[in-house]
């Protein structure tokens, strides 16, 4: 056994052995996989190991396309065989929002040439023929849909990755990972120890009992999950070819041929967690006791749907274990604490899935960020406040609705509240309804009367948020941004640490403040930032609060000057944003501060006092209205709220919402990280180009440089959509008239005083103009869409400077 190595990969799943495959393919020869048993023990060896290609989140339907084109290849390239029967997946609609989400995908599947497609009954009827089709409103098929063999894919990779100088121990459990002084790790087996830059933790049911030997606590827990063979079906014997699969997603289970017979699987509302204290040294191809009455329900939806699945026997039950993060994605990337140690943990759906993580995983290690966006299912969207009770509480929640659409901005109750505000209370009494960021709870809306629902039509809550957003657009609206991220950075090199870490020149006089992007190691936006000088020797930074965690990696890539303090604020401090045309006068009766446009003009700070609390005061609001960004100690969240809410019944203005500030920036065209602004795109694709000083020196630089002449790919544009009944949320489609698939939609939601549905979106550059007409794909279906040439508010900025329009322009 080797005893240095590029990469130590812990697990000899499918997933541990592709990300080995892919760290030789991309030239890391010198790497070791270690597994404590054989391969595929745990969870791979026992999967159903369906593939499908299409999901809800688009560039994870790229990475599953991907995965599914890898195995034959795979096949070839090595000899062995990995077991791929595609005779296609067939997905039915029941409920007209199954038919929405089956539409949506069929649109996204033609914007990347994904091969998937509507069919007729009839034509269902003759790749199907012991469906029972009644009832299906909508039936899409997918040719490339099927399953494959768990133990022909994890050989196949082993055998590529030991073809490319890979080295494979098995019976070779890891007794510690211990990190040392120049930033590597040795990684101890009995059979001895490896020193290595990169440890990946890939070990699947005992992810998280490798990662405590690195002091990380990851937030997984596994649960049984069943499915059973039938004996040989006539029917099936009798055919002359492979049935496809069936996703009858609303009838909450799957469905496939196996043999000569069918495998029935579900996810069974009375599901069981395993192990929840540790996943046990000594298992490895054990299986639970059969508990098929657990999943009765499921088999009778299935037994009513294809009627041979009742008159079969069964010849045996599948229960075993598989384990799952919160919200049911993977746990992907390098721990931002660490140096060097990387995860991939989570994994559900791994057949459809292993060949892209694997690839990605590599691209981040070799290349330094990989080539698709995945935020999602970056390990640093969840941070230490997901703990044992609310990972448990959404795991069970993820395992139970297993099959339930997520829908865009939707909000599940299971583990909250987690992390609360001292106003949370005050809030909830008003009515407030609350979603989640990064473990806050932080108000949606406001009313009393109306709950918070979730679909791809407008909901109840839509008027409600439109009253908020029209009430501050008109008066003014009191908004806690208390979930904002927010560190503060000081000592003599906190501006040249800064100036290292960020694009922009950092303000030079105290009481400025810059906007900034953060750029990432192939030259995209990998983030934005205020950055305000608020001492001599200081200054705040604020940014998104779901991207704390994420952002850390990029911070420490500088180190800090000796005498410079870097240090998050965000728990120790909230936040308030009060705007619109009254806010002025609003503040006035709290503060005997001059809040005249001479005195405090447009994107400054200062030190004030409102209602006796001390408040750092930017003058900036993602409104793009008139407003205040207030600042102050958590302790005095409640006195500084009460007094502004009271304050604000003077002047007709409210508490407001985030689902209304998503609606106001739109109006303004302000993009949001993580939604319009990302890594995969350039900063001139972006609109932040002129926020980058090529006089100085920062982080990833020469990424940019390698970039910034280049002709946009995509450019980011504001729509207009003719949307009577839905609108546009991200991730929809974008055609030209006649078809041609051009882009797609980053962010959207409707302008209540613009009186318009609108969305940001990114085409393919110099493919349309402003004033074009284009077609949008909300709920599946075309909408009409005209480019904007300005924001549809405020476009001269005369309401945000509070300055008359003449000389504003």
């Amino acid at each position: 056994m080797r005893t240095h190595a590029q990469a130590v990969v812990i697990g000899g799943g499918v997933v541990g052995c592709s990300i080995l495959y892919h760290l030789a393919k991309a030239g890391w020869t010198d790497v070791v996989l270690l597994e404590r048993d054989e391969l595929t023990s745990g969870s791979t060896w026992h999967a159903a190991a369906n593939i499908h290609g299409l999901h809800d989140s688009t560039n994870i339907s790229r990475l599953q396309h991907y995965t599914m084109n890898l195995y034959k290849e795979l096949e070839k390239e090595t000899g062995q065989s990995c077991g791929v029967f595609q005779p296609g997946s067939l997905y039915l609609a029941q409920s007209e929002d199954r038919e929405h989400q089956l539409r949506l995908q069929e649109a996204k599947a033609r914007r990347y040439g994904m091969n998937f497609h509507e069919v007729s009954r009839d034509e269902a009827e003759r790749l199907h023929p012991l469906v029972d089709y009644d009832g299906i409103r909508c039936i899409m098929f997918e040719p490339d849909g099927g399953n494959v063999d768990p133990s022909g894919v994890t050989n196949a990779y082993a055998l590529g990755a030991r073809q490319r100088g890979a080295e494979i121990v098995r019976f070779c459990p890891v007794t510690g990972t211990e990190a040392q002084p120049d930033g590597t790790w040795i990684v101890r087996t009995e059979k001895g120890d490896i020193r290595t830059p990169w440890v990946v933790n890939a070990a699947g049911l005992w992810g998280r009992e490798v990662a405590a030997m690195a002091g990380i606590e990851l937030p997984l827990i596994p649960t049984e999950h069943q499915y059973f063979v039938t004996e040989t079906i006539a029917e099936i014997a009798s055919m002359d070819r492979r049935l496809p699969s069936v996703a009858d997603r609303d009838g909450e289970y799957y469905l496939r041929q196996e043999g000569q017979g069918l495998l029935v699987g579900a996810y069974e509302r009375d599901m069981r967690f395993w192990a929840e204290d540790g996943t046990p040294q000594g298992f490895g191809h054990e299986l639970f006791a059969d508990d098929l009455e657990r999943i009765e329900d499921n088999m009778m939806r299935a037994i009513d749907r294809v009627p041979v699945v009742g008159t079969a026997g069964i010849k045996r039950v599948i229960n075993g274990p598989m384990i799952w993060s919160p919200d049911s994605s993977a746990l992907f990337g390098p721990v931002p604490e660490l140096t060097g140690y990387f995860c991939c943990n989570g994994i559900i759906p791994g057949f459809s899935q292993n060949g892209g993580l694997g690839k990605l995983a590599a691209e981040w290690m070799v290349e330094g960020e990989p080539s698709l966006d995945l935020f999602g299912w970056d390990l640093a969207r969840y941070g230490h406040w997901a703990g044992k009770a609310f990972t448990k509480a959404r795991v069970e929640d993820q395992y139970a609705h297993r099959f339930k659409i997520h829908f865009p901005g939707e909000e599940r109750e299971a583990g909250r509240p987690v992390r609360t505000r001292p106003a949370y209370r005050i809030q909830a009494d008003m009515g407030a309804k609350f979603g989640l960021n990064y473990g806050w709870e932080h108000p949606a809306f406001f009313d009393e009367n109306v709950e918070d629902s979730a679909g791809f039509a407008r909901q109840p809550w839509w008027d409600v948020v439109g009253r908020e957003a029209r009430m501050l657009r008109d008066m003014a609206g009191i908004i806690d941004i208390s979930n904002f991220a927010k560190y503060r950075v000081n000592g003599a090199g906190a501006e040249d640490w800064l100036n290292a870490l960020l694009p922009n020149k950092m303000p030079k006089t105290v009481g400025r403040s810059c906007l900034t992007p953060l750029i990432g190691k192939r030259g995209g936006v990998a983030g934005d930032f205020t950055v305000t000088r608020t001492a001599d020797d200081e200054f705040w930074i604020l940014g998104g609060g779901a991207a704390e965690r994420f952002h850390q990696r990029f911070f420490k890539a500088i180190p800090l000057p000796d005498g410079t303090i870097f240090e998050s604020l965000t728990e120790a401090t909230c936040g308030f944003n009060v705007a619109g045309p009254q806010s002025r006068a609003l503040l006035s009766r709290l503060t005997n501060a001059d809040l005249s446009n001479e005195a405090f003009p447009f994107f400054r700070s200062q030190r004030i006092t409102v209602a006796g609390v001390d408040c750092l005061a930017i003058r900036v609001s993602f409104t793009g209205d008139l407003g205040w960004e207030l600042h102050c100690a958590e302790v005095d969240q409640v006195a500084l709220y009460t007094a502004l809410l009271d304050a604000g019944k003077g002047v007709g203005a409210g508490p407001v919402g985030s689902r209304a500030l998503m609606s106001l920036r739109l109006e303004k065209g302000y993009g949001s990280w993580g939604r319009d602004y990302s890594p995969e795109y350039w900063p001139q694709e972006s609109g932040l180009d002129g926020l980058i000083k090529a006089d100085k020196e920062f982080l990833n630089k020469d990424s940019w440089i390698k970039i910034k002449d280049n002709v946009p790919r995509e450019t980011m544009v504001l729509l207009s959509i003719d949307a009577k009944t839905a609108d546009a949320s991200g991730g929809e489609p974008i055609f030209l008239p006649d078809g041609t698939p051009i882009g797609q939609v980053s962010s959207g939601a409707y302008g209540y005083s613009a009186n318009q549905s609108l969305a940001l979106a990114y085409i393919k550059a110099e493919s349309a103009a402003p004033g074009d007409t284009l077609h949008v794909a909300i709920l599946g279906q075309p909408h009409e869409a005209r480019i904007l040439p300005e924001a549809p508010f405020d476009p001269s900025g005369h309401r945000l400077r509070d300055v008359a329009p003449a000389l504003a322009e």
